[in-house]
């Protein structure tokens, strides 16, 4: 029997006992596959509070260390709003947090989740793997999005549930004409790239249009592919240079995982190739049409693995309470389904984009759409007003506390809008500052996310919303400013 190694010679992951065994045996695996293909760096990446990957890249020779002992980054990074500034005193006393390890700017640690180690296909010899992250006394950092996730999730799971998301995205896919890369472009947050059209839109599905945007989507959708992501279909939009990518349904945090490097993956391998890839719910550009992220959620009983949706009679009692809860609780869930300015420009009335909290049976005007026909073992739901350029682990930890609470006090969700508005509904925020507003008044919310988390989140996006306020000198009503552009085109 090998002697046990002294509590000081222990790894950082040892001696806070961050690994399941699963993980311990693929970051083996990791180490097996650097040798294998070669490999001359890895990205050791985690996602930050925008749902933005942050990271550092790492030589090959320094990955089984960094595995089990972590990667330092400053905790300056989960201070920062959507155009990369500090919106907390980093420097005082508790860094604005109230908290001594988020003070003066010092160090967390990013630690690997071998299980999800990748080899970038586009990037020559590299390998990626997402972190977590911890401080460096080896507590959860309460504002990681991926944790606030896994404890949703577990949360749900002591209910006795899995939960089951299908990812149905769309996003702008643009010919890049200027970088602006001039040093008077490097403004902050930086002049916005200009772009032009690959298709001139309003032929939603036709073959005509795909065959046009189809060079631009193969690069892709290989990309994709070569990375193992569930990719179901790719699909042209009704609008000029959209596309829509849909993803088979996964379990628990997966489909977040997924997310996050889809996005980054399609960015990455459009911009190598000559593209602009974005995420922004609405450009600043003529004749633009809005993207949304559309999530199709199930529960899963966790030991008969049954559809807990499911009933002869259509929608189960269950079912009916959870979706109760998403609409009780939609107002403020639109901090997390829409974080952005440029999202609630999406919202309006007898759109594809509905305006308020109001639910259909296979309807695409309303929020919350039930699929399945009765005794469907498919049947879901599915939410139409997430915007894609949201953090995934908060829309997904949005839905699952708000369907908690709804089966918690039996919300039943009213009757079906089969013709959408003739009946009261609650309005959804016409902002982002009313949807933060809503946010902090939501004991629901401030219970499953915790309070500390909710009034992190709040400031940061009273920050960016303070912003838009204070610099964009355009006219808003509805329309999308230069400002937004700036913001969030490249970013997202």
């Amino acid at each position: 029997m090998p002697p046990r190694k002294s509590k000081s010679a222990a790894s950082f992951v040892e001696r806070h006992n961050l690994w399941t065994a699963a993980q311990e045996k693929a970051a083996g695996e990791i180490e097996r596959a650097i040798k294998r293909d070669k490999l001359e760096v890895v990205r050791f990446s985690f996602a930050d509070q925008h749902g933005v990957l942050r990271g550092k890249t790492l030589l090959a020779s320094e990955v089984a260390s960094a595995l089990r002992n972590g990667v330092t980054m400053t905790t300056t990074l989960l201070a920062k709003d959507t155009a990369h500034k500090s919106v907390f005193p980093v420097f005082t006393a508790g860094g604005g947090f109230g908290m001594e390890e988020m003070q003066g700017g010092a160090d967390f640690v990013m630690v690997a989740d071998p299980a999800t180690f990748r080899v970038l296909p586009w990037a020559n010899n590299t390998g990626w793997v997402l972190c977590d992250i911890v401080f460096a006394n080896g507590r959860l950092v309460p504002f990681s999005t991926r944790a606030i996730c896994r404890n949703a999730l577990t949360t749900l799971s002591h209910a006795g549930f899995d939960f089951v998301a299908g990812l149905e995205v769309e996003f702008h896919l643009f010919r890049l004409e200027n970088a602006r890369l001039a040093p008077a472009d490097a403004t902050w947050p930086p002049e916005a790239p200009e772009v032009s059209l690959l298709t001139q839109g309003y032929q939603y599905l036709t073959e005509s249009r795909f065959d046009m945007i189809d060079p631009a989507i193969e690069i892709l959708r290989r990309g994709l592919m070569a990375l193992g992501l569930p990719l179901r279909s790719v699909e042209i939009e009704i609008g000029p240079s959209q596309v829509e990518f849909t993803f088979r349904p996964q379990i628990g945090l997966d489909a977040a995982d997924t997310m996050i490097l889809f996005r980054s993956a399609v960015k990455q391998i459009a911009r190598r190739n000559g593209y602009l890839a974005s995420f922004m719910c609405r450009p600043a550009l003529a004749n633009m049409v809005s993207s949304g992220w559309h999530l199709h959620q199930s529960l899963i009983e966790t030991k008969s693995k049954r559809n807990a949706f499911v009933d002869p009679d259509g929608l189960s009692t269950l079912g009916r309470y959870y979706l109760g809860g998403l609409l009780n609780h939609a107002r403020a869930a639109a901090a997390f389904t829409t974080p952005t300015i440029n999202g609630y420009k999406r919202y309006r009335s007898y759109s594809l984009a509905p305006d308020r909290a109001i639910w259909g049976r296979d309807n695409r005007g309303v929020m919350m759409r039930v699929m399945g026909q009765p005794g469907d073992p498919a049947t879901h739901l599915e939410n139409r007003v997430g915007e894609p350029a949201a953090n995934p682990y908060l829309y997904i930890a949005s839905q699952i506390h708000a369907g908690l609470d709804g089966i918690a006090q039996r919300s039943e969700p009213g009757p079906s809008a089969d013709t959408p508005y003739e009946m009261a509904a609650a309005l959804l925020p016409k902002s982002l500052g009313e949807a933060v507003t809503a946010l902090r008044a939501d004991d629901a919310f401030r219970s499953g996310f915790g309070g500390a988390f909710v009034d992190y989140y709040a400031h940061i996006k009273d920050a960016e919303f303070a912003r838009y306020t204070k610099d964009s000198h355009e006219s808003d009503e509805g329309n999308v400013t230069a400002w937004e552009q700036k913001e969030y085109l490249d970013l997202f």
